[in-house]
């Protein structure tokens, strides 16, 4: 998966403490990167945007 041109945002949830962050990249079509703020060249996991934004409401449900 190439995501390059990738804009990636902090998860607003992380907090700035040092503790765990997430970052998404929802600015490519057709796909949704994430990864760990603490290694950027580490791994990527890729979404389909569909599967992504379920997983939104399931996780905001608890």
């Amino acid at each position: 998966m190439d995501l390059t041109g990738a804009r990636w945002r902090k998860s607003s949830k992380s907090g700035n403490n040092g503790g765990d962050r997430v970052e998404v990249a929802a600015n490519l079509p057709g796909v949704v990167g994430v990864r760990d703020s603490k290694d950027p060249a580490g791994p990527t996991l890729a979404f389909d945007p569909t599967a992504w934004a379920r997983f939104l409401v399931l996780a905001k449900r608890g």
